[in-house]
């Protein structure tokens, strides 16, 4: 068993490049300072994004209530044109009514029925003032 072995190489250790580093505390500063402006950037994005949204609310809310308010006066309006209206179909109705054609001449023109008399109604008092005012 004594036999010859081969022979090996001297052992050597393997030289590794060398890597300048960089000192730990400066990559750490710069990642910090990084991610700094990212949420400084991340933070303004949004304040600008809020401050439009609540312009565009308040002017939706502003032009609801304008719209509001020309609704009540639209609805107010049609009210006194439905009451406007009901009043002259009411009258309509009437002046061709058959059985009120007497009635409305009488109201419309000065003519009355012969059959009909006038009837005249005098104030006493009235009659009363008119005869001191006319005595000297």
């Amino acid at each position: 068993m004594n036999a010859i072995q081969p022979s090996r190489p001297p052992l050597q250790p393997i030289q590794k490049p060398r890597v300048i580093s960089r000192p730990k505390r400066h990559l750490r500063q710069r990642s910090y300072q990084v991610m700094a402006l990212e949420s400084t950037a991340k933070i303004a994005v949004n304040l600008i994004i809020t401050t439009v949204a609540a312009s565009a609310f308040a002017q939706l809310l502003s032009y609801k209530l304008l719209q509001q308010e020309k609704l009540r006066e639209i609805s107010t309006d049609v009210k006194l044109m439905e009451g406007h209206v009901n009043a002259l179909q009411t009258e309509f109705s009437r002046n061709f009514d058959p059985q009120q054609t007497k009635t409305i001449m009488q109201q419309q023109g000065y003519r009355f029925d012969p059959s009909q008399r006038r009837v005249v109604l005098m104030n006493q008092d009235r009659r009363e003032d008119e005869q001191t005012e006319s005595s000297p």
